[in-house]
């Protein structure tokens, strides 16, 4: 009877390593396992040949089964002869399907790092002393799989796709601060983002004409707020190049600066093809050692500006020191309401007013109305973008441009909810 008990509990031993070292994290034991944790290291070592590692848990798990029933057999013939061979037999599957098979894996699912760390240091000597035995199983094992193509001898390798990990971190809950899973989920996402989507069009590029009155031109230089400013002559098409606000102050301090002398410290324009992933776009502005360029088509016309601070805002929301610029394109009603730019770009209201307008057509609000419409709206129009309910307010021959947008119910019932009906 003794010898039972020890034949299942070897039994309950092996089902519950198996089901413990498969339900491992692979993530968190190879973490573990380059922290030096030598139950880790051990379990990482099995499941790289899990042809192997199955090999000895079944073989392990058969024979103390088969044995176990070979005994209560025995065992049954001593007490009642034949006639409780059958009884012996229908208690030893039960016996066995519940302490050597069912309530081990049960337990080791639930608490797999618990079981399979201290099983590991039985499980790797054991394997390496019955080596032969398993060696010899797995080769007919694996030559049968190989007949279906399989080839089971190759050491795995776990890895991660884009996806998975956008579900690991969105499923990471409190273990990850708010802010910075957003951020995360945004580094994820600038491979499926381009600089068309971040730019600013080149209608509201603010750069310098060289051509325009001196008198102008100082003036437009002192009371600009960008660090950078393209300078043209007579079309954003005939850019001259890039002017540093700090080298234009040295000529202000020395003396009063000239057009050559203005031409002078132009950095020569960069260059940025449409289409450009902003994952891409940022490698080149750190290769480059740039911080703006002004984007191109296939035909080489410039069809907006995109600056490095444009793309760190995709993945740590806005950080400009002005408020107000941050919503120049937004005003907000007393009803709750807001007037909004037709120009304004989607992506940039999406992160300012955490909206869900739809990202994957027109950049601009102006362009997804008009697709959304197929015509150009007249003043009044009413109309429900994405769940947005939008009246048009004023319009242009060929564009919208201010737009009136309702939070959606949802949103207003969530704000209700956080400040009550005051």
């Amino acid at each position: 009877m003794i010898a039972l008990i020890i034949l299942l509990i070897l039994s309950a031993f092996f089902s519950g390593s198996e089901t413990a070292v498969i339900a491992l994290n692979r993530y968190r034991l190879r973490h573990l396992a380059r922290t030096g944790h030598q139950g880790a290291i051990l379990a990482e070592r099995l499941l790289k040949r899990p042809d192997r590692f199955i090999g000895i848990v079944l073989l392990g798990s058969t024979l103390a089964n088969s044995f176990a029933t070979v005994l209560a057999t025995l065992i049954a013939l001593r007490i009642g002869g034949d006639s409780a061979v059958f009884i012996a037999t229908m208690l030893i599957v039960l016996l066995v399907l519940i302490f050597g098979d069912l309530a081990p894996k049960t337990l080791a699912a639930l608490h797999s790092e618990k079981l399979a760390f201290p099983a590991s240091f039985i499980l790797t000597p054991l394997l390496w002393f019955l080596y032969p035995v398993v060696w010899i199983v797995n080769l007919m094992a694996n030559g049968v799989l190989r007949l279906f193509g399989v080839l089971a001898n190759i050491p795995t390798v776990n890895t991660m796709s884009q996806e998975e990990l956008r579900t690991v971190v969105m499923e990471a809950g409190g273990l990850i601060p708010k802010r910075h899973q957003r951020m995360l989920l945004s580094i994820l996402d600038m491979e499926k983002i381009s600089v068309e989507d971040i730019m600013v069009p080149r209608n509201e590029i603010s750069g310098i004409d060289i051509n325009e009155d001196w008198n102008e031109i100082m003036a437009q230089l002192r009371s600009s707020q960008h660090t950078r400013l393209p300078v043209y002559e007579g079309s954003i098409d005939n850019v001259l190049g890039f002017m540093h606000a700090r080298e234009f102050l040295h000529l202000l301090m020395n003396q009063e600066p000239t057009r050559e002398q203005l031409r002078s410290i132009l950095r020569e324009a960069y260059f940025v093809p449409e289409g450009t992933s902003l994952q891409r776009q940022l490698l080149n502005f750190q290769a480059v050692k740039r911080r703006i360029g002004l984007v191109v088509d296939e035909y080489g016309d410039i069809q907006g500006l995109v600056t490095l601070e444009d793309i760190l805002e995709e993945i740590v929301g806005e950080f400009t020191s002005d408020p107000a610029a941050q919503q120049n394109d937004i005003y907000k009603e007393t009803d709750g309401s807001y007037l909004v730019n037709g120009s304004a770009n989607v992506r940039a209201l999406n992160r300012i007013m955490k909206w869900q307008l739809p990202t994957t057509g027109p950049k601009t609000l102006n362009g997804l109305i008009l697709e959304y419409l197929e015509t150009i709206p007249q003043p009044g129009t009413s109309l429900k973008l994405a769940g947005y309910p939008l009246e048009i307010v004023q319009t242009s021959g060929s564009a919208v441009i201010t737009v009136r947008i309702h939070p959606r119910i949802e949103e207003q019932l969530e704000r209700f909810t956080k400040t009550g009906p005051g």
